[in-house]
């Protein structure tokens, strides 16, 4: 903990094979990181090149097995988000030769496995998108189709939807989508964001000036590194680390509220979870 505070990074990724994996949980704590979310590796990543929705129950489980893990190195605890990367639609139509359509009932399908660990409880959330980068317009639908099958989850489970898309300052449209599918918009997550957004709630990179903008603004938001545990590119996003650091230097700066926000009050109200009670400081 930092001044009895929480510290929750909002989304990163940890390889269970491959890299760091809970040597960069310890790194998180050692700092005073308490609390992780989760979310697996695109699934390419892990070696899986699915052909069905069941083929990305290896992903899901590995993520649980190392969440599970995380967990023991942390006096708050770590939860898994399980879903499907959205550029694993570019990998299907551009390298495996997919069509757009059976892209998207694939994806879909990992979807649909995906809300059954957050419906036994195994996991918190889901995880969907669409790509930040151009593509094509059947490409683009196909997306959006896959994002709109979790919100139908999100809503029938009442968890929250973690998503990878464009930059944006304004998804205030695809925030519609969720609450047409019966979820509120505050339950969507966008990863990566700045520290202004409309729509959906920012999980904000903690990058110094994203995080003025947002602990300035006073409304609900979250943290994130976006750690990705690649040995190919060890130096990409940001690292286990950062979160704690800057809730340093947010408090040390007179943003306590913020932290309280982002850190307390904002995951419970899109997740459901309370960051102080699983706090166990003998652990």
């Amino acid at each position: 903990m930092i001044d009895e505070t929480p510290v929750l990074d909002d989304h990163l990724h940890l390889d269970p094979d491959n890299h760091r994996g809970i040597d960069a949980v310890r790194d998180f704590a050692r700092l005073g990181g308490t609390h992780l979310l989760v979310v697996n590796k695109p699934s390419w990543h892990l070696g899986v090149e699915a052909e069905s929705g069941e083929d990305f129950r290896e992903v899901f489980e590995r993520t649980i097995e190392i969440v599970t893990e995380a967990s023991s190195e942390l006096e708050g605890r770590a939860w898994p988000v399980l879903g499907v990367h959205p550029g694993l639609i570019s990998r299907l139509v551009d390298d495996r030769d997919f069509v757009p359509a059976e892209a998207r009932d694939l994806m879909q399908a990992g979807i649909d496995v995906a809300a059954e660990y957050v419906e036994s409880g195994d996991a918190l959330a889901l995880k969907s998108g669409r790509p930040h980068y151009e593509v094509d317009d059947d490409v683009w639908a196909a997306s959006n189709a896959v994002m709109r099958r979790a919100f139908e989850h999100g809503a029938d489970l009442e968890c929250a939807v973690q998503l990878h898309t464009e930059a944006s300052e304004d998804l205030s449209a695809v925030a519609e989508w969720a609450e047409d599918a019966g979820m509120p918009a505050h339950r969507v997550v966008k990863h990566y964001a700045g520290g202004r957004l409309e729509g959906p709630t920012p999980s904000v990179m903690c990058e110094k000036d994203r995080l003025e903008t947002a602990a300035e603004r006073g409304e609900p938001f979250l943290m994130e590194t976006d750690y990705i545990d690649d040995p190919d590119r060890p130096g990409a996003v940001l690292g286990p680390k950062t979160v704690p650091r800057r809730v340093r230097w947010l408090l040390e700066n007179g943003h306590d509220t913020a932290v309280r926000i982002a850190h307390v009050e904002t995951p419970k109200r899109v997740y459901g979870i309370d960051t102080e009670a699983t706090l166990e400081p003998t652990k």
